[in-house]
């Protein structure tokens, strides 16, 4: 039986030797994910289960980045629960102030995903980790307790959707562009659990940090993964890095899917995310004349090497306008150290831009840059739902690093190709 990428992947951990879409499987797990917000929920129901052991030290990852630095006493109170239950169990992966970063971006930096793997996640944007060739997807906290517990977890097996990408992007487009297009044809629930396979020869264009741009946001489409064919780009970059062995699934020729979307990216423009959803897309040119308060340069979307290079190229020399906020969060220690390192920090900070030590917080609204009412941020976060930043009368606008640092320097919404 012909199948997608990401059915190998699932059969391969089910111990089978074929799956079809529909097929409830449990499967074995590469690696387990919680966060600040997500693990405390799951570590009280791997107590009150009665658990008194997990499946492994090395393949549960727990990341404080939430509300990290803590926000207030019950941030530092989750962490704390977190930080003892990694103590208790040994776990290896625990990330907390100093060496932590958002949980998305440092996974793959450190080699912990990688092509082949089954990976799970009590956070929503664990679907990334498809741009290394993986299967992975977010789940509740209930089943990142029986991950951590188990080793394995249940599943019902996705049909695809193809997206072949050809051409080549413009300068100042990116796969954040990408993937926002793609959302605005399909819709928020066009994917739903079903998984999002790229091909084409587009994917030559892509750098990873574009690939995990656009795979982080397959959930922003419904769909239970995003997944990319493991090429010499996915290589270059786990190569003496991903720590297990390199395994290599590709989607038969004859695989079936529900439908092929093809997007030519050389025709692509700057696309913005209107609020409040991330379908209600524009493309720069049509965006008019939007007033913002504030610009967000980071997240688990766009907070890596490339996109804040992206970012003070267009701002070098020059002034966040008068009354806007801008800050820039490098999303890993390491991307932190690369960016002052280049001197890209300095630009920021000459430019009247404030840099942050690695933390989700304002994409969430949890800290770190809070909406007031009636205000407007230009971000390049992944998620504009009503009040996802601050206040349920406040609006944010998803756009690219370029569009992002652009509007920053002008105060409106902006081309960046005019600033």
């Amino acid at each position: 039986m012909a199948m997608t990428m990401t059915q190998k992947i699932l059969a391969a951990h089910a111990g089978l030797s074929e799956v079809k879409a529909g097929q409830l499987i449990e499967a074995k797990l590469d690696m387990v994910l919680a966060n600040d917000v997500t693990a405390p929920v799951a570590i009280n129901e791997f107590e009150k289960s009665g658990a008194d052991k997990i499946f492994s030290t090395t393949q549960i990852s727990l990341v404080m980045d939430h509300f990290t630095p803590n926000k207030d006493i019950k941030a530092a109170e989750h962490c704390k629960k977190v930080r003892e239950f990694a103590g208790k169990y040994s776990i290896k992966n625990y990330f907390d102030v100093g060496d932590m970063g958002v949980e998305h971006a440092l996974l793959p930096e450190k080699g912990l995903v990688g092509p082949g793997d089954c990976i799970i996640g009590a956070d929503s944007h664990t679907c990334t980790y498809g741009a290394l060739g993986a299967f992975s997807t977010g789940v509740g906290s209930t089943d990142m307790a029986a991950g951590m517990a188990t080793g394995t977890a249940w599943f019902k097996v996705p049909s695809a959707i193809k997206v072949t990408l050809t051409g080549k992007k413009a300068k100042w487009i990116s796969g954040k562009d990408v993937v926002l297009h793609l959302i605005g044809i399909i819709g928020v629930d066009g994917a739903l659990y079903r998984s999002l396979e790229f091909t084409g020869d587009g994917l030559a264009d892509l750098t990873m940090d574009d690939r995990l741009c656009i795979a982080n946001m397959a959930i922003e489409a419904g769909a239970k993964n995003g997944i990319f064919p493991v090429d010499e780009t996915t290589l270059a970059y786990v190569t003496d890095r991903f720590e297990r062995e390199i395994k290599v699934y590709e989607a038969d020729t004859d695989a079936e899917y529900d439908e092929e979307i093809v997007i030519d990216m050389s025709t692509l423009r700057p696309t913005v995310a209107f609020p409040h959803l991330p379908e209600n897309t524009r493309t720069i040119d049509e965006c008019g004349e939007v007033k913002i308060d504030q610009v967000v340069i980071g997240s688990c979307t766009n907070g890596r090497i490339e996109d804040l290079r992206v970012a003070a190229d267009i701002m070098k020399g020059k002034t966040v306008a008068p009354g806007i906020r801008c800050l820039v969060i490098p999303a890993t220690q390491k991307i932190y150290l690369e960016a002052m390192k280049e001197g890209l920090l300095e630009i920021f900070i000459n430019s009247g831009a404030a840099v942050s030590t690695p933390t989700c917080g304002p994409c969430l609204g949890g800290h770190m840059g809070i909406l007031a009412k009636g205000e407007r941020a230009v971000a390049t976060t992944n998620r504009n739902f009503v009040g996802r930043m601050g206040h349920p009368e406040s609006e944010v606008y998803l756009a690219s690093p370029a569009v992002a640092a652009a509007s920053a320097l002008t105060g409106v919404i902006t081309d960046p190709e005019n600033v």
